[in-house]
């Protein structure tokens, strides 16, 4: 009975052998399959490029915190061995004032060496390095070690935080394997890429998947536009070069997904488009020049298009202009939505930074916006992007007993005109005019669309308020004309501006 119950089984089994068999010939005679491309084009690419892939290997010295056999031991306050404890160790010293065990003559323990490892690649046979800013950054020494276990010191040439990118120069002791960049726009969701690196200090580690996404932004810097990839990606693989199948560096691979800290297939490299601009100036000038537009933008969501009349809802809102910048002589106002910059379309605000970080400095650009539903051409010479100083004053001073303000209800806020006294409560800049908004009704459309008290209307339907009425007279209007939302701008306390559309309903 069993035999009986086995043999159709396999019957089965040889058919769908047979099957697959025909299909595989079938598929072979039209051409190469590509998942057979991909691994022959593996192990090419391996071959080609092993050697220009490097160890980074970096010493730091910190400071020490205790711990270990020669540390006092945590006791509660007040408990009877807490003297006993703490003449112990102070007296634990060794000649000269040294204490025993290597601490210091103050009783605590001495500075420590902790080491790390990452990955690089050599772009130039002089001996110059790419790999991420965060494999090295606040190290006392660099070593790169190649491919056949020698090991050379290297010198810090540049680094950008932004991108989590840097360069490193050493001198080498033999003719060395240099990569090129590719071009990381070219690559399509699917293709076949290749990691090689020293995850968990195993150097020459090859690994290979596809590219899963493309222009992926996961809210680490501000100009993710990363590639992932489910290629094996693992601690000690940052900084190493993700290859495509001709051998171009098309990435560089810095950040992982994972809840273990181990590879689930969800790794991010950085393209190749902004490492090749990157690397660039940070061999010429040591530092990054990125362009600079002088404009604080905001994203255009569907209310906010709808009473700025675009259609469909696209582009960067700008939101505040810097007095100082070159978009203020070039007539680019508050409540404009840029839309194209230098040939390039803006979708959103990470577009719009992204294009602009990577323009030349000095560059005439065209910045196409939208004003009161009509696109207009602005020209633009681009300044430098300077990184913010961060000065902060607090001056305290007696203040007398408020007065009253006389407010007014509209759109579900408690509004006030301006003076002396609500300056001082909110901490207004004397340059911030408007109303300030003093209450807000919690269930409110201004309450979801977080604004709160000390906020200061600036401007309604992009006309100038000064009073509680004024704003209430643009709302009425509005409702006869149909409108379903109103666009406020509104200032916070330092004058930072942004737009909120607020339903009329």
């Amino acid at each position: 009975m069993t035999a009986a119950t086995i043999a159709p089984s396999r019957s089965r089994l040889g058919v769908r052998i047979g099957l697959a068999a025909l299909a595989v010939a079938a598929f072979s005679a039209f051409g190469t399959p590509v998942y057979a491309r991909g691994p022959e084009g593996i192990a090419d690419v391996a071959e080609k490029v092993i050697d220009a892939v490097v160890n980074i290997s970096t010493s730091q010295t910190v400071e020490a915190k205790g711990g270990g056999s020669n540390a006092m031991p945590q006791l509660p306050p007040g408990s009877p061995f807490e003297e006993f404890f703490d003449d112990f160790f102070k007296n634990r010293k060794g000649p000269g004032g040294s204490s025993k065990g290597g601490e210091r003559g103050d009783g605590g323990p001495p500075p420590r060496k902790t080491n790390s490892l990452g990955s690089g690649f050599i772009i130039d046979t002089s001996g110059v390095v790419v790999t991420n800013n965060h494999v090295i950054a606040d190290a006392d020494e660099i070593n790169v070690i190649l491919n056949d276990g020698t090991k050379i010191k290297a010198e810090l040439v540049g680094v950008d935080k932004k991108t989590d990118l840097a360069v490193l120069k050493f001198k080498p002791t033999k003719p060395l394997v240099a990569v090129k960049f590719g071009d990381s726009d070219k690559l399509r969701l699917g293709d076949w890429v290749v990691a090689i690196g020293n995850p968990f200090s195993l150097g020459g580690t090859v690994t290979a998947g596809i590219v899963s996404a493309k222009n992926r932004d996961i809210s680490s810097g501000p100009y993710d536009s990363y590639i992932q990839t489910d290629a094996s990606i693992n601690r000690g693989n940052s900084g190493g070069p993700l290859f495509n199948l001709d051998g171009d560096v098309i990435g560089v691979n810095t950040l992982i997904i994972s809840p273990s800290g181990g590879s689930i297939g969800i790794g991010f490299a950085v393209p190749s488009k902004t490492v090749a601009g990157v690397v660039d100036q940070l061999r010429q000038f040591g530092e990054l020049r990125r362009g600079w537009l002088g404009v604080r933008i905001q994203s255009v969501t569907d209310e906010i298009a709808e009473s700025l009349n675009i259609k469909p809802a696209r582009g960067a809102l700008v939101a505040g202009v810097d007095d100082k910048g070159p978009a203020k002589p070039a007539g680019i106002e508050p409540g404009d939505v840029v839309v194209k910059f230098d040939g390039k379309d803006v979708k959103d605000p990470k577009d719009l930074s992204r294009v602009v970080a990577d323009t030349a400095v000095g560059k005439e650009v065209d910045v196409i916006i939208i004003r009161k539903g009509k696109e207009e051409t602005k020209k633009v010479t681009l300044g430098r992007l300077q990184d913010p100083e961060k000065v902060q004053a607090a001056v305290k001073t007696d203040e007398p007993a408020p007065e009253k303000p006389v407010t007014q209800k509209a759109l579900g806020l408690d509004l006030a005109a301006l003076n002396k006294d609500l300056r001082t409560r909110y901490k207004i800049k004397e340059s911030v005019k408007g109303v300030v908004v003093t209450n807000v009704d919690a269930n409110s459309d201004a309450a979801e669309k977080r604004l709160s008290a000390g906020d200061v209307i600036v401007e309604v339907a992009q006309e100038a308020v000064s009073s509680g009425a004024d704003i209430q007279k643009r709302v009425d209007q509005l409702k006869k004309d149909g409108k379903k939302s109103v666009l406020l701008l509104v200032s916070n306390a330092d004058g930072e501006l942004r737009f909120v559309a607020l339903s009329v309903q």
